[in-house]
């Protein structure tokens, strides 16, 4: 059941396209650019864009999600035109064959950020907006994206353009260690202060596995569960993908804190609520084998295994909701927005990478 992260070698993958031929893969890119140069050419209503960058789903309580947003960002900046890209591949393609839900075409981020400096366009600012949780893996991407685009890698923009433009970027949910860790804990314990009171709150994230554990971007998660417990030791915040914190790890800190029983409520501690929330935490997965070498039991989820564990966890205990549907938490996302806009254009590159 755990996710690992796949390496997409070709770009044809990474912008989305399906072809396996090269004459096809031209032809797919020509007709992608050219629909979202479309779109953008009938939508240009100010001077300045914002580009949301999200990894991605195909599940419908996702693009709720997700059109929620843009429509908060439409009101909260409006001197902006919004857009929304997914940056995984597998996503877009899912996406557009319509798996789970009806098929609805997104494109990745070069492909918006080409049309946004096309002839009669060309916004004179371009924010984008990372929707990660944390300074990781994915978050690498946008910032690469930016790099691209800035650097004219394809060599297809006016680099006249590119050099007066303004390109902002904001930061992850979780970029700073402190500022940012304790204004979510304290937005998540303003939400669940009256269920942790006598119940288990757990988050489950999505992590990375330790060889794409990009800027150590996991001890976010950790920071988070301390300051959490700030609040009630009864908050714990586990992944799916980061070693040594799977729900076996905080099934034991659970218990070396004396909770052996008790209702457990779960909650995806990720942008939406997708495939990982719906399956690997809510799901009906449930093997409840040994451990595997990395000390994860997989094949069954969040819900199974601490039901199976003596603890009250059912279908009325999942809170199937991604952060982004919190509206507290979606505003510290959009202060990260408010920030890159007022500050000055800056190296948007060492500038962003977390120390």
């Amino acid at each position: 059941m755990r996710t690992k992260f796949l390496l997409i070698a070709a770009a044809a993958m990474l912008l989305g396209l399906t072809s396996c031929s090269k004459d096809s893969e031209k032809s797919n890119y020509s007709e992608y650019q050219k629909t979202v140069n479309n779109t953008v050419k009938s939508q240009k209503k100010h001077d300045k864009a914002i580009l949301l960058v999200a990894f991605g789903s195909t599940w419908q309580q996702a693009y709720d999600a997700f059109d929620a947003t843009v429509a908060a960002y439409k009101s909260a900046f409006p001197g902006y035109d919004i857009y929304l890209s997914f940056s995984s591949a597998i996503c877009i393609n899912r996406a557009a064959a319509g798996e789970n839900v009806a098929p609805r075409n997104f494109y990745a981020p070069p492909f918006w950020l080409t049309a946004f400096a096309q002839d009669g366009v060309m916004y004179s600012e371009i924010v984008i907006q990372s929707l990660q949780v944390i300074p990781g893996e994915e978050y690498t991407r946008v910032i690469n994206y930016v790099k691209d685009f800035a650097n004219n890698s394809n060599g297809d923009l006016s680099d006249s353009y590119l050099s007066r433009v303004k390109l902002k970027l904001g930061v992850p949910l979780l970029q700073d260690a402190d500022a940012d860790v304790n204004a979510v804990a304290k937005a998540l314990n303003d939400l669940y202060k009256d269920r942790v009171a006598s119940n288990v709150v757990a988050f489950m994230g999505h992590g990375n596995p330790d060889s794409y554990d990009t800027y150590k971007a996991n001890i976010r998660y950790t920071q988070l569960e301390e300051a959490l417990q700030t609040y009630s030791t009864n908050y714990y915040v586990g992944t799916v993908d980061m070693k040594a914190n799977f729900k076996t790890n905080v099934l034991a800190r659970m218990q070396a804190n004396g909770i052996t029983s008790g209702t457990v409520y779960c909650h995806p501690l990720m942008s939406i609520a997708g495939d990982h929330a719906h399956n690997d935490m809510a799901g009906d997965d449930n093997e409840n084998g040994d451990p595997n070498e990395e000390g994860e039991v997989e094949d069954t989820s969040w819900k199974c295994y601490f039901a199976a564990n003596g603890y009250t966890c059912n279908d009325g205990t999942q809170i199937v909701k991604g952060l982004l549907e919190l509206p507290t938490i979606r505003q510290i996302w959009m202060n990260h927005t408010s920030a890159a806009i007022s500050g000055e254009p800056l190296d948007y590159y060492h500038s962003k990478n977390p120390e």
